[in-house]
């Protein structure tokens, strides 16, 4: 594949809902540019972007893949991405590195939930949009029903550039609005001809719509439009486009990916219209964001938007070039991390197959492999420069469970195998709760998660099991207790004696532990009373409900004895530790549960829901904000054992329209009721183990 000029290269993200067809109008726009010679489907798992064994079992996308096409002089970068909301990383990051987006709406499911999703996300990154209505052959397809659900939805200024001749079995081709011409297609092959008489008003319709479009695009044209003169179809055309680009038209095609009708059009209608790569981009100069030149004549920046591990090459890292140029063989600095890392081997990549180049120019998008130092969101530059590229931000895991692998002796190779996910996957967190003794992974979704375990198996071998979050419940005390504690031991030869007298009081919630020194008259040497304090913090490891580490108390030292020549550290240690068993047990001892800061963000409508099964949850209602998306943000505490299966519940819940977010807040107690299941539960497993 040649090298473009950056006037020549367009970067398009094709977003949609899951299953709109996304990779079938991938594989179309790749068969009819000739980059392949025969079209994959997606059911018999042979597509292009959907080559790895997870896409293939489960028939979704679930990385964004690359696929370059070449189409009359010009490149397009197609970067095709998953529409499951479990994998949005993947759209976030593509979205960040292309100047539009092209909307694949399903005819027959119309605008769904994926659908309002990535429109909000391509709007928050100030993305022209293009939309194609996919699917027309099929069975109850309606390109009327689709574009009005997509007008009332997202923008009046959503207008077809086409329309259909036909629909479901009889579909055969499109009413091109700009050149009012139809096209038929019969196989690979297309023909103009008259537009058929009983799509001749409506044509008419949304063709004036259209040169009023054209018209609001410049002054001087709209003064013409005014004026009552008609426009030029150059001007009509070069008034459309400027819409376009500038995103106040969303322009609407149609066509079917698997018949390969509209496909041709749709990738004339991407190079006529999608915009050209930026002249300015966005960086940080130290903690401000700026506006910066881009373009081939800057100093090289780069932003790599998504890292992949490779089976046979390794870590593969995918960059924009957004001013300069790389070359093969060289070296560049890792901007992000002051670190330099050489360049080896320049690809593009089409699925799965690399192509190699010798440089990419500024525009364009392609990917190395090795680099030691870089991950997703790095600027690569040259040494000295002061500008980084603004990254990328991704949205925090709120789904987690535990892994355990089946094999105690696999353990070390699931920490090192989930280390390498890390790097791949922005939206992918591994914790290790020392409190629980647990690792902890975090992901967008239980199918997020599933994949990962099914990839850690097949790369490394290694089979875990996903199970439910130990929840890290603690005790403490309510009331006070005076108590003694002596530890006397005589076995011939020298004994051991220590004997304390402590009192134990609660603290405020969060202070932990306070240790009080009251002896007088050396009733405690002063050499032994440090033993004391680390026998009772020792002890607090667990207390005596259920095992949970014991907090907020403070233990008062008031009296005590000791021996001349049996008593040592041990023995007050010991002494120290029975008298905290016997002080918490008389001190109204209390389980204590995390407790967090849950937001949701919900449509108004399912608000009264949300509430609802918040209550249930024992939850309580903080306040509410409204936003400027029209949804509305739910503030409350909740109990972390209430909120295992929330990503689940929510999602089912609100249809896949409400978001949460989640942070610890404090420890409260546990309701007695509960406490007492809690308690028993841990009993039992304990004596099981």
């Amino acid at each position: 594949m040649k090298n473009y000029s950056t006037e020549k290269i367009r970067n398009i993200s094709i977003i949609g809902h899951s299953g709109a067809g996304k990779t079938s109008l991938t594989e179309g726009m790749l068969y009819f540019s000739g980059a392949i010679q025969r079209m994959g489907r997606v059911e018999d798992g042979t597509t292009t972007t959907d080559f790895d064994a997870d896409e293939i079992r489960k028939q979704i996308t679930i990385g964004t893949a690359m696929a370059p096409v070449e189409w009359n002089d010009c490149k397009l970068n197609i970067l095709d991405t998953p529409g499951y909301f479990d994998f949005v990383g993947e759209v976030i990051g593509s979205l960040r590195v292309v100047e539009s987006a092209l909307i694949n709406l399903c005819a027959v499911s119309g605008v769904e939930v994926g659908t309002e999703k990535v429109w909000k996300l391509a709007a928050e990154n100030n993305l022209p949009r293009i939309c194609f209505i996919n699917k027309m052959d099929r069975e109850n397809a309606n390109f009327d029903k689709v574009l009005t659900q997509a007008r009332e939805m997202f923008d009046a200024n959503i207008v077809p550039i086409q329309l259909p001749i036909g629909k479901e079995d009889s579909f055969q081709g499109i009413v091109d609005l700009l050149k009012m011409k139809a096209i038929t297609f019969s196989g690979d092959k297309f023909q103009e001809a008259e537009i058929p008489a009983e799509l001749k008003d409506m044509s008419e319709e949304y063709r004036e719509q259209l040169v009023e479009i054209a018209a609001e695009s410049d002054d001087e044209l709209t003064m013409k439009y005014l004026e009552g003169e008609e426009l030029t179809p150059e001007e009509i055309s070069n008034g459309i486009q400027q819409a376009v680009r500038s995103g106040k038209f969303f322009p609407v095609l149609c066509g079917s990916a698997t018949k390969g009708i509209g496909i041709p059009q749709l990738l004339d209608f991407l190079v006529y219209a999608a915009p050209l790569p930026v002249e300015k981009t966005h960086a940080l100069q130290g903690e401000e964001l700026v506006e910066i030149k881009a373009g081939p004549d800057e100093p090289l920046r780069a932003l790599v938007f998504k890292t992949m591990a490779d089976p046979y090459v390794g870590k593969v890292s995918f960059f924009r070039v957004y001013s300069g140029k790389i070359t093969s063989d060289s070296h560049v600095e890792n901007l992000s991390k002051e670190k330099t890392e050489r360049i080896a081997q320049i690809s593009l990549f089409l699925g799965k197959n690399q192509i190699s180049v010798n440089e990419v120019s500024a525009g364009d998008i392609a990917a190395v492999a090795k680099l030691q130092e870089t991950s997703t969101g790095d600027t690569l530059g040259v040494k000295g420069d002061k500008y980084l590229l603004k990254g990328i931000e991704f949205p925090v895991p709120m789904a987690s469970f535990a892994v355990e692998p089946k094999s105690k002796n696999d353990e070390e190779k699931v920490g090192s195998g989930l280390t390498r996910f890390l790097e791949e996957d922005p939206t992918f967190q591994v914790e290790r709760n020392s409190e629980t003794k647990q690792t902890l992974i975090y992901g967008m979704g239980d199918t997020h998660l599933e994949i990962i375990v099914s990839r850690l198996a097949k790369k490394y071998g290694v089979d875990v099991e996903l199970i439910k979050p130990k929840i890290p419940y603690k005790e403490t005390i309510k009331g006070s207790a005076q108590v003694e504690g002596k530890h006397k031991k005589q076995s011939g030869g020298r004994g051991q004696f220590g004997h304390v007298v402590v009192k134990f009081e609660p603290l405020p919630r969060g202070e932990q532990f306070e240790f009080v020194d009251e002896i007088f008259g050396g009733a405690v040497p002063r050499n032994y009373i440090p033993a004391v304090e680390k026998g009772l913090v020792e002890a607090m490891e667990e207390g005596v409900l259920a095992g949970f580490p014991a907090v907020d108390i403070r233990a008062t030292l008031l009296d005590g004895s000791y021996h001349s020549v049996d008593s040592s550290e041990m023995a007050f240690k010991v002494a120290a530790s029975l008298a905290y068993k016997k002080g918490m047990m008389e001190a109204k001892p209390i389980l204590l549960e995390p407790i967090y800061d849950v937001e949701v963000s919900v449509p108004e409508n399912f608000m009264g829901d949300i509430m609802g099964d918040m209550n249930s949850r024992r939850g309580k209602i903080m306040g509410m904000d409204p936003q400027d998306d029209g949804n509305q943000i739910i503030r409350a505490q909740v109990p972390l054992a209430e909120m295992s299966r929330y990503p689940v519940d929510l999602r089912s819940m609100t249809q896949g329209r409400g978001e949460f977010t989640m942070k610890y807040s404090h420890y409260e107690e546990v309701p007695s009721n509960i406490a007492e299941k809690v308690i028993e539960t841990h009993k039992k497993e304990e004596s099981e183990e």
